[in-house]
């Protein structure tokens, strides 16, 4: 699935998108240091997905 780049690289964009969106949402507490590092997690994958591309 993920050696099609038309399947690749839109799956990358939403990785990215949702881990920006994470990032932006991520409150001042415990769990929103969570939300921040996951996020983050997410949002290394969309750009490493969209590297390989």
């Amino acid at each position: 699935m993920l050696r099609k780049t038309h399947i690749r690289r839109p799956f990358a964009v939403s990785l990215m998108l949702l881990g920006a969106a994470m990032i932006f949402l991520a409150l001042e507490t415990w769990t929103g240091t969570v939300v921040l590092v996951l996020g983050l997690v997410v949002e290394l994958l969309g750009i490493a997905l969209n590297r390989k591309a």
